[in-house]
């Protein structure tokens, strides 16, 4: 069983959308994070990743151009990110990422297609084990 890791939610500014998550779930903000990789900046509020994107011609910003602030998608935990995509593949799932890429807080992450998963982004999450 993989359980939702976090919601992705994408905002113009974090500074300007964090106040109304930290005041429905009276989390806290955490410091944004910078991928420049991916040309975002992100920041959590409990089980809620709110991105922002670095520069207007990044993926991200012409989400925002085209559906506005919002949902953007859906990510799950596993234990075997690589296992995980081979499996979703073999059963008809388009992936975005065939290998894991670096996201926030250093996880391994991958995107499976919305045009296999009903229209919704999923994103795959892997945390390092540790001690």
């Amino acid at each position: 069983m993989n359980p939702i890791d976090h919601i992705g939610v994408a905002v113009h500014s974090i500074a300007e959308s964090r106040h109304t998550f930290e005041l429905v779930s009276g989390g806290t903000c955490t410091v944004p994070e910078t991928l420049e990789a991916q040309g975002v900046r992100v920041a959590f509020v409990d089980a809620v990743e709110l991105i922002e994107p670095l520069r207007p011609d990044t993926t991200l910003a012409r989400f925002l151009e085209r559906e506005g602030q919002g949902l953007h998608h859906i990510a799950y935990r596993t234990h075997d990110l690589d296992a995980e995509l081979a499996r979703l593949e073999a059963a008809g799932m388009k992936l975005i990422d065939r290998t894991p890429r670096t996201g926030a807080n250093g996880h391994s992450i991958a995107f499976l297609h919305p045009s296999s998963t009903g229209g919704v982004l999923i994103e795959l999450v892997e945390r390092p084990t540790g001690p």
